[in-house]
């Protein structure tokens, strides 16, 4: 019940008594006092601030907020009852105070609504007899709040009160840019200002997230101070927090940096859509990334790699590391097994990336047997094409290109197979190492054969097969150049004759 209506209700004798006692402020508030018998603090009791630890304690179940407070921006209304010329809206200013006629300035910083008319009847008391002041609120202040850590765009952040729903924490997530990978949701400290004093407890948002527990979403009050700490993120867990509704937007793209054995390292820009490669040695190209109705994902590992032109044939991809560096500086290392989801499909294992990722592909130490080889090239990570050379005794003598997983004798008939010259039961191999070197070896042709590291293995980019001569065609070059001077002389001796044969 208001004061005004209280006032009321009273029989002429006691309300005049009620007004004297509403005039000095020695009536105690009947919402406040409400309030204060029955409310249960959503922070932790006063004193130092918890550290995190790996289990922090549950935050209480959240119970409605209690009477607002006043403070610089709010737009309220002053009737004064039967003094129209001192009514109006005012503004609360920026040292916490209202500038009414007559009295002047009238602080009501965090005061309620029944508090502050009561202050104002206070001031308006030594000049007009019995005041009966009311007090609405027209236009809430936006909270100002702080935001640091895990989020892509730490700050301070202005938020609008829209009737009386009050900010929350995963709504500051959204508007600051999303959290990032390395955020520890577990353990969200928020550090506010109650009575004066500072205090500091600590939300557990994985907790919402896993299992919609809406008490982990605390309504956020002016002055609010967030921090969201670090943690090494299991592959697990990290799809469900890509998911979540205060995640990054996909659609925005992302830097990274990819290095290693793939055929293009350095930095990209990509954003999550569908990506592919291309032939060995070009940057591959993101696919779908226009228009209205695009679905954005994620970016993760297979699009970095496919990105930088697919891995080369020595590539660990059973030791794939990520590079992250976090919010405070420090850095994160883990490694994925690509290996693993071709073989069993474990998709955990193609990693979300975060903006400032690195993607290292290290360099196998042990040689791969062909049938991995031959699985691994056919990976979407893998080069969609190769170039090898063909030269020598062939159909089409020159650059030829073909499947990563083509082997020699695959390659010879890309190149249109032996022609009538050629010496069809041995080829040369001529390959350039990643180490500078360059190895040259004779490999035994049998079309009948399959893969065979030793007489029929898979191509590499970049690979040179030399088709030589058969015996019969080098005699005949032989003679032909053993022929070559006598046929000369011969032409210069008849030379004469062929030209009396043009009369």
């Amino acid at each position: 019940m208001s004061k005004t209506a209280l006032y009321r209700a009273l029989p002429s004798g006691l309300a005049v008594i009620a007004g004297l006692l509403l005039a000095e402020g020695v009536m105690p508030d009947m919402a406040v006092a409400q309030t204060m018998a029955g409310s249960v603090p959503l922070v932790e009791p006063l004193g130092q601030p918890r550290q995190p630890s790996a289990t922090p304690s549950p935050l209480p179940p959240q119970q409605p907020e209690g009477p607002y407070t006043l403070g610089a921006g709010d737009r309220v209304q002053m009737v004064l009852f039967r003094l129209p010329d001192y009514s109006g809206e005012f503004e609360v200013q920026v040292d916490g105070s209202l500038s009414l006629p007559l009295v002047g300035n009238v602080s009501v910083r965090d005061l309620t609504l029944e508090q502050a008319s009561a202050a104002i009847s206070q001031r308006y008391s030594q000049y007009l007899r019995r005041p009966v002041v009311t007090l609405n609120l027209l236009v809430r202040r936006p909270l100002v709040v702080g935001i640091a850590g895990e989020i892509n765009r730490p700050g301070s952040y202005a938020l609008t009160i829209e009737g009386t729903a009050f900010p929350k924490l995963t709504q500051l997530f959204e508007v600051a840019g999303g959290i990032t990978q390395s955020a520890n949701l577990r353990e969200v400290q928020v550090q506010r200002q109650v009575n004066g004093r500072s205090q500091v407890f600590t939300a557990n948002l994985w907790d919402l997230i896993n299992t919609g527990n809406l008490n982990q979403d605390l309504v956020l009050r002016d002055g609010d101070s967030i921090f969201i700490p670090s943690a090494l993120i299991p592959l697990d867990e990290a799809p469900l927090l890509a998911a979540a509704r205060f995640s990054p937007d996909s659609s925005v793209p992302i830097n990274i940096a990819v290095v290693g054995e793939v055929f293009r390292p350095g930095p990209y820009s990509l954003r999550g859509g569908t990506t592919r490669t291309d032939q060995a040695g070009l940057p591959g190209a993101q696919v779908g990334v226009t228009g209205s109705d695009v679905v954005f994902t994620p970016v993760k590992v297979s699009d970095a790699i496919q990105i930088a032109g697919g891995i080369k044939p020595r590539a660990n991809i059973r030791q794939v590391q990520i590079r992250r560096v976090t919010r405070s500086g420090g850095e994160q290392v883990f490694n994925v097994d690509l290996w693993s989801l071709l073989q069993t499909g474990e998709t955990r294992q193609n990693a979300i990336l975060q903006e400032g990722d690195t993607v290292v592909i290290p360099t196998a130490t042990v040689a791969t047997n062909p049938a991995e080889a031959s699985q691994v090239a056919g990976a979407s990570f893998s080069p969609n094409t190769i170039r090898i050379n063909v030269v020598g005794e062939v159909q089409r003598s020159g650059q030829v290109e073909v499947t990563p997983n083509t082997t020699l004798n695959q390659g010879l008939l890309a190149a249109g197979g032996f022609n009538p010259r050629a010496q069809q039961d041995v080829v040369g191999l001529v390959r350039l190492n990643p180490d500078g070197t360059v190895t040259q070896r004779e490999i035994p042709v049998d079309f009948a054969l399959g893969i065979d590291d030793a007489n029929n293995p898979i191509l590499q980019n970049d690979d040179i097969i030399i088709v030589g001569k058969s015996g019969l065609a080098q005699f005949s070059d032989n003679v032909g150049l053993v022929a070559n001077p006598v046929s000369g002389i011969l032409n210069i001796l008849t030379a004469p004759f062929r030209l009396l044969n043009l009369f």
